[in-house]
């Protein structure tokens, strides 16, 4: 299993994503802004992922903030610099605030050992997680399915199996995944450079096509499902991810392709009524003007980047979450995920 997140005593191993498939190295965090960094240049990527490193930064910045007299307001500061630091996905927020309720008040020596536990009790969930959703959408797939996917949503965004791409691994390990075809997903090619290099490493059948592709993939029949992941989830169902989603959901409503949205219910965000409430990250626009250290754009030329597209929850076939599998329309099924979230009990078919 790839590990994307490694938890030290001292310190946290954050795999840097950016060198992959080339190279494997991992980044030495031993402060917040460290981790930070990593989250905002995209050495850390993946919305649970995000979250999971998130609150290590803030164990690790507690840490070091330890024996100060001003702690309490210093790590005030760093907790909201962590939590802030990628705006549309809230798995991010999520995880800072839920465990700082936990700790707030607290003294500095009662309060960093409690942070670890705490994220290492997020850590563990998300496999638990995984898990869970890997079940209850390899059961919403046929013998011999084709599946496309978007982006990356596999143990490098997750820590676990994945979400979209744990659903992916749960089904060919049953006999019903056959292919997958792997969008490229520019600008940043996290399809072709993460989610195939998963994929070869559980040598489960996979093709990289370019993001024009896929249309012609559906209007051909070689495509069964398409299973994406999420950044934000809003009350009805409407979904953030990866910039590119929304047309591949379109298309698959004019070519009939069931279309899956696989994602933890710390992805679904109530305070939000519909989609136009997402906040969208805008991104730097080199990222479109060179390909690595390739320049494929004039220098000067002005660029539109943003990280994601909101996908009405009206083009989405079903909501997988390690809940269990909401329907269209989505408001009240999402409102019972929550609410069994919420007691920590019963799943929802």
């Amino acid at each position: 299993m790839i590990e994307p997140i490694k938890p030290r005593d001292e310190a946290l191993e954050l795999l840097d994503q950016r060198a992959l498939p080339e190279e494997v190295r991992y980044l030495h965090c031993t402060r917040g802004d460290e981790v930070i960094e990593a989250i905002q240049t995209l050495a850390v990527r993946g919305a649970p992922a995000i979250g999971i490193a998130g609150a290590y930064g803030l164990w690790l910045e507690a840490r070091a903030l330890q024996g100060a007299i001003d702690f309490s307001t210093r790590l005030e500061t760093a907790k909201q610099a962590i939590r802030n630091a990628r705006p549309t996905a809230v798995n991010l927020a999520w995880a800072i605030d839920r465990i700082w309720r936990q700790v707030e008040g607290m003294g500095a020596n009662e309060m960093v050992p409690r942070l670890r536990e705490m994220a290492d009790q997020l850590f563990s969930e998300e496999w638990a997680r995984n898990d869970r959703m890997a079940s209850y959408g390899a059961a919403l797939l046929v013998p011999g399915s084709r599946v496309l996917t978007h982006c990356n949503t596999g143990s490098l965004a997750t820590v676990g199996v994945g979400t979209a791409l744990g659903v992916v691994r749960e089904g060919h390990r049953r006999g019903l995944v056959k292919e997958v075809f792997a969008d490229e997903t520019r600008p940043l090619l996290q399809g072709a450079r993460l989610t195939a290099w998963e994929l070869q490493q559980d040598q489960i059948p996979v093709t990289v096509v370019t993001d024009s592709m896929a249309a012609s993939l559906m209007a051909a029949a070689r495509v069964d499902a398409i299973i994406v992941g999420a950044d934000r989830i809003c009350a009805n169902g409407d979904t953030a991810n990866k910039i590119g989603t929304y047309s591949l959901a379109v298309l698959a409503r004019y070519h009939h392709v069931p279309f899956y949205v696989a994602a933890p219910m710390s992805t679904i965000d109530p305070a939000l009524a519909d989609g136009s409430q997402i906040p969208i990250e805008q991104r730097n626009p080199d990222e479109v003007r060179y390909v690595r250290s390739a320049m494929v754009a004039p220098r000067d030329v002005a660029v539109y980047n943003p990280a994601f597209d909101v996908t009405p929850g009206s083009l989405i076939t079903a909501i997988i979450t390690d809940r269990g599998v909401a329907r269209w329309p989505y408001a009240r099924d999402i409102a019972h995920l929550l609410k069994t979230e919420a007691e920590g009990g019963r799943h929802h078919e």
